[in-house]
């Protein structure tokens, strides 16, 4: 069931998006429902992926307009590896192809990628792909795009833990910023808005420790049915919204 701010945000009349203090300008999107979209449709699966990586297309093209400056995408977690080894095998085929499709792309509209997770255990061919994409739009900054591959909260939070107790730090007098630092996310702000896609309401282990005053939006809307006109309407509920970070105003 998708939440309703309590009121529509006053636009912005020269560009047509949420006016800039109200903006969500990281917006992180769990993108779920392209396994189920494509089995009510009677298709294999990973036809859903296929259209789902379609969307994310779509959906990358029209955030700068909308005020969006980054974006981050939940696109296969620690615990996927669960799937058939069909679905998995398949997934980092169609990881391998976007890149190789939309790097150019992506490199002229001025997004710059990044990839966050643990990368050990993906294919080196997917790894080689990741690091050039990276390489090659580092100096773009109309959208910073961040793509989780093999990510999942808690173990994100192991990994940040581990790093700093091996460098001899006192982990007793650890601060928030220092933690932050340490995470994989260590170069993105924090997320104003959370979406998930499929009407399902639970978090998932994504950016748990990023999120903890991001608001949330949850859309019944399958993944590969997800529009930018459905996005647009989702941020104009943002900014209805008041944000107190725990405080009273």
């Amino acid at each position: 069931m998708t939440e309703e701010g309590p009121q529509v945000a006053a636009k912005d009349e020269t560009a047509g998006t949420p006016a800039a203090s109200k903006c969500a300008e990281h917006v992180a999107i769990i993108m779920d429902g392209n396994g189920r979209w494509a089995s009510q449709r009677g298709w294999p699966r990973l036809v859903g992926h296929r259209r789902g990586a379609e969307r994310v297309r779509q959906i990358v093209r029209a955030c700068p307009d909308l005020g969006v400056r980054w974006l981050t995408v939940y696109a296969f977690s620690t615990e996927n590896w669960k799937r058939s080894t069909e679905e998995v095998l398949g997934l980092m085929s169609i990881f391998s192809r976007y890149i190789q499709r939309e790097a150019g792309r992506l490199s002229e509209e001025g997004v710059r990628v990044r990839f966050i997770g643990e990368r050990s255990r993906l294919d080196q061919k997917l790894q080689r792909l990741m690091a050039g994409i990276e390489a090659s739009t580092a100096g773009n900054d109309r959208l910073n795009l961040t793509v989780a591959i093999n990510y999942g909260g808690r173990d994100e939070i192991l990994r940040a833990v581990r790093a700093l107790a091996a460098q001899g730090g006192d982990l007793a007098a650890l601060s928030d910023g220092e933690m932050a630092a340490a995470l994989d996310t260590h170069a993105l702000p924090d997320p104003d808005l959370v979406i998930r896609t499929s009407g399902e309401t639970r978090v998932s282990n994504f950016l748990l420790w990023q999120a903890a005053y991001a608001e949330y939006e949850f859309t019944p809307t399958l993944w590969p049915d997800f529009t930018p006109e459905e996005l647009a309407r989702i941020l104009d509920r943002f900014a209805g919204r008041e944000r107190r970070f725990g405080a009273v105003i």
